[in-house]
């Protein structure tokens, strides 16, 4: 499984979503949290994929779009703006959480699903936090939303395995928010609840940068290198199942001369 913010209509969008296609199809992941999804009247991103991968999807679209809208010209202006599932497994069921707003409404969410997964349902959520390197606070408080609602959404379901968040956190790993998202180092929101960055798990000196200045759409901004793509797994049952064998990062490089995204994406795999 994997999460990838992908740039929702910027830059070269109809090369990016070609490069985009053969990162997915090359890697054939289960399931993919994605953020930056776009949708219009017609067609919607994720579907779009999901069509040529065989996966099904689930788009949600934001509920304030207009301050993305507002940066691009034409025709795109027009577009939503979300979070997306992909899944191999059937979506049983989905639901939005919206997360606290700061003075710039952006209509932040979360989108939660449930996957018919082989041995009991996995409750999978995306999302996508504020992103301005000053708005950690907001973050937090956006964290304090997220996290109870992942644990109800994994709670409601008898037999459900450990669930997974991903998303754009726009926050590095020891950040106030990321750590209150975990449980694991600091008091969890939710008595009990614990998830745990997957990113621990990654080979000694393993390149984890998804907002990396080697790409050109990151350099332009003039902004530090960081890993702030993140997959939070829940504590792994006695027996390993729900463990991490592997993570890594993909989609760190251009195809045939395309950058997908400007992020790159992080890919796990659970023992299922």
């Amino acid at each position: 499984m994997l999460t990838w913010n992908l740039w929702w209509r910027f830059g070269d969008w109809r090369a990016r979503r070609e490069a985009i296609l053969a990162v997915l199809a090359e890697l054939r992941p289960d399931v993919c949290g994605l953020q930056e999804v776009w949708g219009t009247d017609e067609e919607d991103l994720a579907g779009w994929l999901g069509e040529r991968l065989g996966m099904r999807s689930v788009f949600a679209a934001s509920p304030s779009p207009g301050r993305w809208q507002q940066r691009l010209a034409g025709g795109e202006a027009e577009a939503a703006f979300g979070n997306a599932v992909l899944s191999r497994w059937p979506i049983l069921a989905s639901s939005v959480t919206h997360l606290p707003e700061g003075p710039r409404p952006e209509g932040r969410t979360a989108l939660h699903t449930l996957l018919d997964v082989p041995g009991g349902p996995l409750p999978f959520t995306t999302t996508h936090l504020s992103s301005s390197p000053a708005e950690s606070a907001l973050r937090v408080a956006q964290v304090r939303a997220l996290v109870p609602a992942v644990a109800r959404h994994a709670a409601d379901v008898p037999g459900a395995r450990r669930p997974v968040l991903t998303g754009d956190f726009n926050a590095e790993a020891g950040s106030d928010e990321m750590r209150l998202a975990g449980g694991y180092e600091t008091a969890s929101v939710v008595d009990g609840f614990v998830l745990v960055d997957a990113w621990r798990y990654a080979a000694d000196g393993a390149e984890g940068r998804t907002w990396d200045r080697r790409n050109p759409h990151v350099a332009r901004v003039h902004q530090p290198s960081a890993r702030i793509d993140h997959v939070l797994v829940g504590l792994p049952e006695f027996s390993g199942r729900g463990a991490v064998l592997d993570v890594r990062r993909v989609g760190a490089e251009p195809v045939d001369g395309v950058w997908p995204s400007d992020h790159a994406a992080v890919c796990v795999d659970l023992a299922l």
